[in-house]
């Protein structure tokens, strides 16, 4: 098993920043193939990729609604991830989920790729 464990979510006024962290942990585990996501679910909506990453060479993905603002990034050695969220705005306000998957050639883009799910991270975003 993974584990996956988020922090970093909070209350912001629109136009600020926030700063998400995933860590993995769990079984030995190689990175070779290894992918991490953010994933966001806002009330009565449904699960939208965010943002995601290829460990072993840093390939990253963004949806549109992100691009720009947000910026993800990995620590291979203490196998994190990083979501810094600048010039957030209220529609950005959701639950954040960090996921992971060891599949080669995933669709970084699809939520049923990922194998692993954390616990989620609240961030809200005040007009």
């Amino acid at each position: 098993q993974v584990q996956l464990v988020e922090s970093g979510g909070g209350l912001v006024q629109a136009g600020g920043s926030l700063r998400l962290s995933c860590a993995a942990s769990g079984r030995t585990f190689s990175t070779y193939a290894m992918g991490m996501g953010w994933f966001r679910q806002a009330p009565g909506k449904e699960r939208e990729f965010v943002a995601a990453i290829k460990l072993n060479g840093g390939n990253t993905y963004y949806a549109d609604s992100v691009r720009g603002r947000f910026t993800i990034s990995r620590d291979n050695a203490k196998i994190t991830v990083y979501l810094q969220m600048n010039s957030l705005k209220p529609e950005d306000t959701a639950v954040y989920s960090c996921a992971a998957h060891f599949r080669y050639g995933a669709n970084y883009y699809a939520p049923n790729e990922y194998d692993y799910w954390g616990q989620g991270t609240q961030v809200t975003v005040s007009s």
